[in-house]
């Protein structure tokens, strides 16, 4: 069979409280089984639990905790030869805020004993001061990448 197209990427529309199709992005990776007011009543509350321990406005905490978790390297496996190494590369701005999203809800997931709403906001103030698991995954991927730098020239 022949193959079809390419598929295009299609727009998150924004979120209805502050317009960012980031925050749209990440309400729909927190949504479980299609309930979408419950991930954003989730998603809004953490904000506001965050910002008012932090004394900072809600939609600053997630610009800046995004930020600041978004890895800029990578390694992706490549094949020379018999050998594979890891070989690091600048990460996508499409991707970055992926894997930022998927980090910390898999973080905020794995903490259990309080509602979603507080781990999720927790996880929102550790990646706001620049601490935390989320953080920590950001830091292993670049010592990672710093790591495999010899390997560099193998980019594709």
């Amino acid at each position: 069979m022949p193959r079809k197209g390419h598929v295009k990427k299609r727009q998150c529309l924004p979120d209805t409280k502050f317009g960012s199709p980031a925050m749209a992005k990440f309400i729909n990776s927190l949504m479980r089984k299609g309930k979408k007011s419950v991930a954003e009543k989730i998603m809004y509350r953490s904000l506001d639990i965050a910002g008012e321990k932090l004394n900072v406005e809600p939609f600053e905490v997630f610009k800046k905790a995004m930020e600041n978790v978004r890895p800029l390297v990578e390694v992706r496996p490549r094949r020379v030869g018999g050998a594979t190494y890891q070989v690091p590369v600048e990460v996508p701005a499409e991707r970055a805020q992926v894997l930022c999203i998927r980090w910390m809800l898999n973080y905020s997931r794995s903490k259990k004993g309080m509602p979603m709403a507080e781990r999720l906001a927790r996880e929102f103030m550790d990646a706001y001061k620049g601490e935390g698991s989320s953080i920590k995954k950001k830091e292993d991927t670049h010592k990672m990448a710093e790591a495999n730098r010899a390997f560099a020239h193998y980019r594709w």
